[in-house]
């Protein structure tokens, strides 16, 4: 029998459905409870990532759940690497700073927030444990059936219209990852990831242009989660569409894309002169170059702050696509990127909510019962006495703060951790030789840094330090989570070496387990059964 604690990897998956279940059978009115369960169950999510992510960095194999006691490849797996349980970790610190957020006034926007909250969670969580592509699906679905709602939390004319048109682009993406995910499985017969990196050298040459299709059009899907140009057209819309909070956890989305790529496509065939994972690397860096140059246009020509942070998601991704791209030297930063953008970008998607509720093109427009009887960080200008010169209210300085530096950070200047990420994967690219391809790249990542500057520059001028400005007010329960989000960041910076020791390790187990597969196929009695 298993002990208790072998059960945690499940539980980021149970543990959420469970809550979400009870409170679709509790009232909207008992909005206090609801609130109190949610954040109790994303603090216990926290813990349990925490606690799994300290288990796989001193493990050097995955560690694998089998569910119901089937073995691999006939049943559900999990899997727990460095890569999954930092993708946990970060998710659902997302979670709980979001959903704080959220309880200021946006889940009282809409019903049955927080069960669609936690479903979105659960989604995310299982698409970045499980060991399939079949399951990988199935928790893309229910992540996606629960964005769906999120992103029409709050109604309105313009989230309707955003919502309709993510709606008909992922039920497009969803098939072409079934045609992917069934080409695949006709020739390997199986559909378990570490099965297939065993069965994928054994293609017979008749079979592998099938393959090389199959996984091709998993690719696609993958590109297009991952905001890829010119597949990721709909991403800053639809982003600017939703509501703060959720705008916030959608971050993360984008980087599940990410995720599934860096785990099926480099189970790609190689024939032998290599030219299959060749051709993979070439279509990342085109993809991610343009999707860079894509991202920087955009935010230079950006009229409000939410479009602003949505095509700074869209650099993010090209920066990781091409730096996956570019090979094993560049992905210990790739990785480091990872985590510091999404933690940036959330941090700007609650901020600028603050800083510019009247300008910004989302709709800030309080519920009809809402009640704001909070504690105020600072003091309401209106209070401010007369005196000779400028004052800067209290409230404003925290706002001017907390923009600038997420505008540093996403920009990527020292020292921050941005800027030490960027770094890495600047060092690595020069570590695999000089090529047009090389300085092209480290072009683009600084030009991107200087347009975010740029941008956010004239943005922050006009909305927080013009003078006859509107007063602004916050509350203590909407400064906290971006303050938390900020001191996460402020965190990769100052320990960054041990932060990124922890990537390296991630990244070389990532190349290992793609050319030797877990023992776990060979002897079930690995794994861990309930």
């Amino acid at each position: 029998m298993a002990g208790v604690a072998d059960h945690l990897i499940v539980m980021p998956v149970l543990l959420p459905l469970a809550a979400s279940a009870a409170m679709l059978l509790m009232s909207e009115r008992r909005r206090v409870l609801k609130r109190v369960i949610s954040l109790a169950t994303v603090m216990a999510l926290i813990t349990i990532s925490v606690l799994l992510l300290r288990t796989a960095a001193a493990s050097h194999d995955p560690l694998i759940y089998l569910l119901g006691d089937w073995p691999a490849p006939f049943g559900i797996t999990l899997v727990l690497d460095r890569l999954s349980a930092a993708m946990l970790l970060l998710t659902n610190i997302l979670g709980f700073t979001s959903l704080l957020y959220a309880t200021a006034r946006w889940d009282r926007a809409g019903p049955r927030f927080h069960a669609l909250f936690l479903l979105q969670l659960m989604g995310l969580n299982g698409a970045f444990l499980t060991g399939d592509l079949f399951n990988l699906f199935v928790f893309f679905e229910v992540l996606l059936a629960a964005s769906y709602g999120l992103l029409l939390h709050g109604a309105g004319r313009k989230r309707v219209t955003a919502g309709l048109h993510y709606v008909s682009i992922n039920i497009a993406t969803s098939l072409l990852f079934l045609i992917g995910a069934s080409l695949t499985y006709g020739v390997t017969g199986t559909l378990n990831v570490a099965d297939l990196a065993a069965r994928i050298p054994a293609v017979a040459a008749e079979d592998l242009m099938l393959l090389q299709a199959g996984i091709g059009i998993l690719g696609v899907a993958f590109f297009i989660k991952a905001g890829m140009w010119p597949l990721g057209f709909w991403l800053p819309g639809t982003y600017s569409a939703a509501v703060p909070p959720v705008a916030a956890l959608f971050a993360i989305l984008s980087k599940v894309g990410i995720y599934a790529m860096l785990r099926v496509l480099l189970l790609l065939p190689q024939d032998p002169s290599g030219s299959a994972t060749h051709v993979v690397d070439e279509w990342l860096q085109i993809g991610g170059l343009a999707t860079i140059a894509f991202g920087t246009i955009g935010v230079l020509s950006s009229k409000s702050l939410s479009r602003l942070a949505g095509y700074s998601l869209i650099i993010s991704s090209g920066t990781l696509l091409a730096s996956i791209g570019a090979g094993e030297a560049v992905l210990s930063g790739a990785l480091f990127y990872l985590v510091s953008s999404t933690l940036g970008v959330s941090a700007f998607y609650l901020l600028i909510e603050l800083v510019g509720r009247a300008e910004t093109d989302m709709d800030t427009s309080p519920p009809a019962d809402a009640v704001f009887d909070d504690e105020y960080v600072g003091v309401r200008e209106e209070d401010q006495e007369n005196e000779v010169g400028v004052v800067i209210p209290a409230t404003l300085a925290i706002l001017g703060g907390g923009f600038m530096f997420c505008a540093l950070l996403l920009a990527g200047l020292p020292p921050l951790s941005g800027f030490i990420a960027k770094f890495a994967i600047i060092n690595g690219l020069l570590d695999t030789g000089i090529s047009p391809w090389t300085w092209t790249l480290a072009a683009l990542i600084l030009l991107s840094g200087l347009a975010t500057i740029i941008a956010t520059s004239r943005a922050g001028v006009d909305l927080i330090w013009t003078p006859d400005r509107p007063s602004r007010d916050l509350r203590l329960v909407e400064a906290v989570p971006v303050g938390m989000l900020l001191a996460l960041c402020l965190g990769l910076m100052i320990f960054a070496g041990p932060i990124m020791r922890y990537m390296e390790q991630t990244a070389d187990a990532l190349d290992v387990t793609a050319r030797q597969p877990p023992a776990i196929l060979s002897d079930p009695e690995e794994g861990t059964t309930p």
